[in-house]
């Protein structure tokens, strides 16, 4: 098990380019799957939840070429073909082991029903950051007519013929609105989807599933209609950079005390992003499509208009998103001011406060779901700690907060931040920090 040194207290200097978007390659790289014909995808990070995602395309059959010309710093090209899928594999040990540990599987189910009318797959794993519940995706199956069934820890969705309906989602959940929309695309008649997720990574799945033929309406608002069509194509399609990477690279610079230039942020896409790090006390500014965070001896958190005290929430798009919400923490804890951090979605995600504590960081956790900072104003620092990774964004946390703390710290199980981080020591490395794998 690998593990970061970091000798922090470095300020950083330079330009980073965001990675291809995580969350969305998840839900385009399933869609290959709709069609027999070749599709292109570019930009597409080299991370472990990605990587294991494409072998698990290979698993199924689908043929894979990256296209090493292509290859930069923010990503790759991927060239697939799902036209020899090999339904058998469902059954295997190899593929149920393989899909149990990787989140982004249950977008698999989609694709599959559509095309196949079958799809199994195991209890998807990923971050343990409280209850992630499915409902949402196998009440949308139902609705289109396939029958689901659980047995022994594993998912089996069937349909002779998938039909359009309307459906009204009981939460707007992001990948259960890919899930559904994938495996609307091909069903008989029109689908209506009320209360639709609008990320962008949404956005862009239903723009690549146009661009093969489907015929989606509403592509960026919360109502979806999807009109069913007999057949995909292949298309071309180029991920957006990262936001989460975007966020995190804002509150990096802010905790360092460094100047940064993000390129190519793609700020349209950015949502409320941007405006709730200012409301921190960060300097963002815009450049065309880039932004540069210039060096802040000092940073304080606004209050609200009645002088109350300020509180960051996660909230669905384009209100800030909840991967964000470990990140706007850790900035807090060298500001000046206090905050109330506020988890709503996931009842788990705070519990890496007593890590920051251990640091030296004034937090009181409320409860699961919320917290209180109380900012050192860099006048007392974060001392270096031994410390565990938990998820990916907690991770990135920790990993900020050993940037800019006094001494060496070691952060283990780095495995989780390179699930979602590419190339991260290697990247900081080149800004100036003192960081290595070990």
């Amino acid at each position: 098990m690998a593990s970061f040194e970091i000798t922090g207290g470095r300020r950083l200097r330079g330009e980073i380019v965001p990675q291809g978007a995580k969350n969305e390659a998840l839900q385009v790289l399933c869609a290959v799957l709709l069609t027999t014909e070749r599709v292109r995808i570019e930009h597409v990070p080299d991370i472990r939840d990605v990587n294991k995602l494409i072998d698990l395309l290979k698993l199924l059959g689908v043929s894979v070429r990256e296209d090493y010309t292509a290859a930069c710093e923010s990503g790759r090209a991927f060239e697939f073909q799902a036209d020899q899928v090999n339904l058998d594999v469902l059954g295997s040990a190899e593929y149920r082991e393989q899909a149990g540990t990787l989140r982004g599987s249950i977008m698999l189910v989609g694709p599959l029903l559509a095309r196949f009318g079958t799809a199994v797959v195991p209890q998807p794993g990923g971050d343990k950051i409280g209850r992630r519940r499915l409902d949402t995706h196998f009440i949308g199956m139902e609705r289109l007519g396939a029958e689901v069934g659980y047995k022994r820890g594993a998912y089996t969705v069937q349909a002779k013929r998938l039909k359009g309906t309307y459906m009204l989602l009981d939460e707007a959940s992001v990948t259960g609105t890919a899930n559904i929309v994938m495996a609307a695309v091909l069903a008989r008649g029109t689908t209506t989807i009320m209360n639709a997720a609008c990320e962008p990574y949404v956005y862009q799945l239903c723009k690549m599933l146009n661009s093969m033929g489907a015929r989606i309406s509403g592509v960026g608002s919360n109502l979806l209609t999807i009109r069913g069509v007999r057949e995909l194509h292949g298309c071309t399609h180029r991920l957006l950079p990262d936001m989460i990477e975007v966020g995190s690279f804002i509150g990096m610079a802010a905790m360092t005390q460094s100047d940064l230039t993000i390129k190519n942020a793609q700020v349209q896409h950015l949502g409320l992003i941007p405006q709730v790090f200012r409301r921190l006390g960060i300097e963002v500014w815009q450049r065309g499509d880039d932004l540069f965070i210039p060096a802040q001896e000092h940073y304080e958190i606004e209050r609200f208009m009645d002088g109350s005290i300020m509180t960051v929430a996660d909230a669905p798009w384009p209100g800030f998103t909840p991967d964000l919400i470990s990140i706007a923490l850790v900035v807090a804890t060298q500001a000046k001011g206090s905050v109330l951090i506020h988890q709503k979605m996931f009842e788990s995600r705070l519990f890496f406060v007593d890590k920051l504590i251990d640091m030296g960081a004034q937090i009181i956790l409320c409860d699961p779901h919320r917290a209180t900072v109380i900012g050192l104003d860099h006048e007392h620092r974060l001392r270096g700690v031994r410390m565990t990774s938990p998820d990916i964004r907690a991770g990135v946390a920790l990993l900020i907060a050993a940037l800019s703390a006094d001494g060496t710290s070691r952060i283990d199980n780095i495995e989780q931040i390179d699930r979602g981080y590419q190339h991260i020591d290697e990247r900081l490395r080149r800004l100036g920090a003192d960081i290595r794998r070990v």
